[in-house]
């Protein structure tokens, strides 16, 4: 006989930084081939792992922080994680002084770190803008073997609870264009499309025309 899954979503700790790594590094390759952190790091799998494993466990605050997520747990087995965070409190200033931690911690170099950047930096032109308080859900990945179950729209409940808590009326959350999937998913939880950003230097590196904005009610 099949035993029933018991989900519990939960608030990460450092203990989940593992977990986190995998969530922050999948994320934002979305449906591409190449993201963010692929370029940013220039390394194999292990590598960019342990770097953000130690990005999300800095002193430093920032949007993918450990505090900023919560994760669906499978039988105990964390399966699924999102982030919620204000700009104005974790946005990109909060990234760079804890990319500078994490560095450190990885002996990653300024040579490196500087050539990072310019790899990843076209995407600074398709960053979604956000309304002034908007409440912004970002990181969002499932663990392929739990896909499809529901969690995501479990997990958006409940972060989306934690913005209003802190006094949120509104919630942002953004897609790269051509990620179908993941706008239909965030549409049934009663987002709707508000804008794009679009750049054909962002395109010819990443792979997609820009980012689209998904906007609801907290």
């Amino acid at each position: 006989m099949k035993t029933a899954s018991k989900v519990h979503i939960v608030e990460a700790t450092r203990e989940h930084a593992p977990f986190l790594a995998w969530v922050c590094l999948t994320a934002f390759r979305s449906h591409l081939e190449r993201g963010f952190w692929d370029f940013m790091l220039d390394g194999d799998e292990t590598y960019k792992l342990e770097y953000l494993q130690a990005l999300v466990k800095t002193e430093q605050r920032h949007w993918s922080h450990h505090s900023t997520f919560l994760i669906a747990e499978v039988n105990g087995r964390a399966a699924a994680a999102l982030g919620g965070y204000f700009e104005k409190e974790l946005g990109g200033p909060t990234l760079r002084l804890a990319g500078a931690e994490a560095n450190l911690a990885t002996g990653r170099g300024d040579e490196e770190a500087a050539a990072g950047f310019e790899r990843a930096s076209s995407i600074m032109t398709v960053l979604p803008e956000h309304v002034h308080g908007a409440w912004i859900v970002e990181n969002v990945a499932t663990a392929p073997e739990f896909r499809r179950q529901g969690l995501c729209e479990r997990l958006v409940d409940d972060i989306l609870d934690r913005g209003r808590a802190r006094g949120a009326v509104v919630s942002d959350v953004s897609v790269f264009i051509g990620n179908d999937g993941a706008q239909r998913a965030y549409e049934k939880c009663g987002f709707e499309a508000v804008g794009e950003k679009r750049n054909p230097v962002f395109e010819d590196v990443y792979g997609t025309p820009g980012t689209r904005t998904l906007r609801r009610s907290a």
